[in-house]
């Protein structure tokens, strides 16, 4: 790793036409994140900074990067802009964002309110984005359905240990296709796929910018708007989260992305959306945890399991779903030493 750092701090100095005497002489470490990207500030001694990234091109999408960057940068969305890359060895460097996440600034629901309007205009202007001004994959049947069957391989059968017969084999099949129907019935937008508070950045001038963007896909429209109002790192009142859903679904409607959805379709639309992400979250949660040793994650999985149960619980099609969770993880879930109960 010392070498390639030595790398990184070499070639970022080369891009940015400087001497060693005009940059720190250390990258710093900024982050990493559920990927195997790496995230490091250089300091410039002339005032200001960049944030240099290694993501190792065997394991990361780097093209996927720099073609949604460019994209939502045409389309007016504030995402870093991308100053040099080296395809080879997964170098990138790019403008900084500072590091004030959106997530400490939630105080309260009068604060998630004016930073989540915000954010809603920016979903907004992603999902204008014409079709005819990219090649974003599309979110379809099978990748949904391989999304949610990671509920099955890592959370259910790899974190608990627990053994699934035919018969909730097929149950959950038909609760997948369920959601996925219902997902691509939707109208289909532009995705960031990942649209939170960790992932969206209050900017010196209080305006809102966004990172990890680069598994942007054609999808759903309530995607991103449940990501945020129901995000996996902080949790609001139902109702308030009703209320949010319902003004994005006014915001939407006037900016002519959704046609006639009513009151009740649209939250429905987002609840089984919503469902879909959490299921899929649960997986991807655990297979941090079992596969690529991160355990950071474990301590946010009630509030997922909480989600997932009390969204569930409110369609009869979801019972048998809801009563095989209650009655056959929850007595192994609460026995996990990274389980406590939510305060509500």
């Amino acid at each position: 790793m010392d070498q390639i750092l030595g790398e990184l701090h070499s070639w970022s100095l080369q891009k940015l036409a400087l001497s060693a005497d005009q940059a720190a002489e250390d990258l710093d470490v900024v982050s990493g994140d559920a990927s195997f990207r790496r995230y490091y500030r250089l300091m410039l001694k002339a005032g200001g900074s960049v944030i240099v990234v290694h993501a190792p091109p065997e394991k990361e999408d780097n093209l996927a990067f720099s073609t949604v960057q460019d994209l939502l940068h045409r389309h007016g969305a504030r995402v870093p802009k991308l100053l040099a890359w080296d395809e080879d060895r997964g170098f990138l460097l790019q403008e900084d964002f500072g590091d004030q996440l959106l997530h400490p600034l939630l105080v309260n629901s009068a604060a998630a309110d004016h930073y989540y309007r915000q954010a809603f205009r920016i979903l907004l202007a992603m999902q204008a984005i014409p079709a005819s001004a990219h090649a974003l994959p599309h979110y379809d049947n099978t990748r949904l359905n391989d999304e949610m069957t990671l509920f099955i391989t890592w959370f259910v059968e790899g974190l608990l240990s627990y053994s699934l017969n035919s018969e909730e084999r097929e149950m959950l099949a038909n609760v997948f296709e369920l959601l996925s129907q219902r997902a691509e019935q939707q109208a289909q937008v532009v995705v960031h796929r990942d649209f939170h508070s960790r992932n969206i950045m209050v900017l010196a001038d209080e305006q809102l910018g966004v990172i990890d963007f680069q598994d942007a896909v054609v999808g759903p429209i309530t995607y991103d708007l449940v990501s945020l109002v129901r995000d996996c790192y902080i949790s609001w009142s139902p109702e308030q989260v009703e209320e949010w859903i319902g003004v994005y679904r006014l915001m939407a409607q006037r900016a002519g992305l959704l046609g006639d959805k009513s009151e009740s379709e649209f939250l429905q639309d987002a609840d089984w959306m919503g469902l879909q992400r959490h299921i899929k979250v649960l997986g991807i949660f655990a297979r941090l945890h079992l596969r690529d040793n991160k355990s950071g994650y474990l301590p946010d999985l009630p509030l997922v399991i909480s989600y997932t149960l009390s969204v569930a619980s409110q369609y009869p099609e979801f019972d048998g779903f809801c009563d095989w969770f209650a009655e056959k993880l929850m007595p192994i879930i609460v026995e996990q030493f990274w389980y406590q109960e939510l305060e509500h």
